[in-house]
């Protein structure tokens, strides 16, 4: 790792000056990085399918309360094979679930929308938090990804960068770590990509079990790192981890910058808790770290976020 600098409330002032996206695609934009994802770049991304076999990068559902999951999704049946007619329907015999889910955390696959954080009491773009009311989102909710998020996708795989088999819980990502990262890999970034920081999360759990952020840590890129993506022009940042690391840096006003810095300065969506590993596995053994990468948020007007699964094609 790098040495890095001090984390102030100042630095990440003078960072939101040098990657503030605001006004780059029209006033009323609420689409923010995507905009960087054209037909073309699709097209390019569909020629990267050789294999043709797919890996799904979400988590299983996580049902199980723990020091990871304070807040559990729901899954319940309503109907079951055990008692499977349905009331005043004769003949009709079937099983019926419900689910539900407090996504945003450090347990659930998501994606968050431009409206999940504020800066200064405004969202990306300018708009006020204001317009996030009790109903839902009235600007920068999922709509921009109501039709899939399909784009290159970039696998940084920072365990093999630094020789570990996973990050443990204080490690902090430089941006020169990306750089190295991506020049070991034979990776060059391009407008548009999704970049997936690889930290190791599943072999960490195999190793040491299930354990609680707040109190051992979570690996995540320093705000440096802003200026690196901003400069590359990635449209949406994702992890096995959240983005951010655990615990949160000392500051007044930016206890998490990578959020603040992305989603609301840059409009640069950010994925978590993705399940890495095999992707990860899967481009070594091909020895590439790009495929064809899909994300479908579910259609949730006035939504913050979507549980996801993204599909790595390769």
């Amino acid at each position: 790792m790098t040495n890095l600098a001090e984390v102030t409330d100042e630095y990440c002032d003078a960072l939101w000056e040098r990657v503030n996206n605001w006004g780059r695609w029209g006033a009323e934009d609420q689409a923010g990085a995507l905009n960087l994802i054209d037909d073309r770049k699709r097209r390019e991304a569909a020629l990267l399918v050789s294999e043709g076999d797919v890996l799904g990068m979400g988590n299983d559902w996580p049902v199980d309360p723990g020091p990871h999951n304070a807040w559990p999704a729901e899954h319940r049946m309503i109907r079951a094979g055990d008692d499977p007619d349905y009331p005043g329907v004769p003949g009709l015999s079937v099983a019926l679930d419900y689910i539900g889910v407090q996504h945003h955390g450090v347990a659930c696959s998501h994606i968050d929308a431009l409206c999940h954080v504020f800066v200064n009491k405004k969202m990306y773009n300018g708009f006020p938090a204001t317009e996030v009311k009790s109903t839902g989102a009235l600007k920068n909710d999922l709509r921009p990804m109501f039709d899939g998020i399909v784009t290159r996708g970039v696998l940084l795989d920072m365990p093999r960068y630094f020789g570990e088999p996973f990050l443990d819980g204080d490690v902090r990502i430089g941006a020169a770590d990306l750089e190295g990262a991506a020049n070991s890999q034979g990776v060059q970034m391009s407008p548009g990509d999704v970049l997936i920081v690889h930290k190791g999360r599943q072999r960490r759990i195999e190793t040491e079990g299930l354990f609680d952020p707040n109190v051992v840590g979570m690996p995540g890129l320093h705000p440096e790192c802003a200026v690196w993506l901003r400069d590359n022009d990635v449209a949406v940042l994702g992890s096995d981890y959240m983005n951010d690391p655990q615990p949160n840096w000392a500051c007044e006003r930016w206890p998490i910058p990578i959020h603040y810095l992305g989603i609301c300065g840059m409009g640069m969506t950010l994925l978590h808790n993705l399940d890495t590993e095999s992707a990860a596995r899967r481009c070594e053994q091909l020895g590439r770290w790009v495929f064809l990468l899909s994300i479908a948020s579910l259609k949730v007007p006035g939504g913050t976020g979507s549980p996801v699964n993204p599909l790595a094609m390769f």
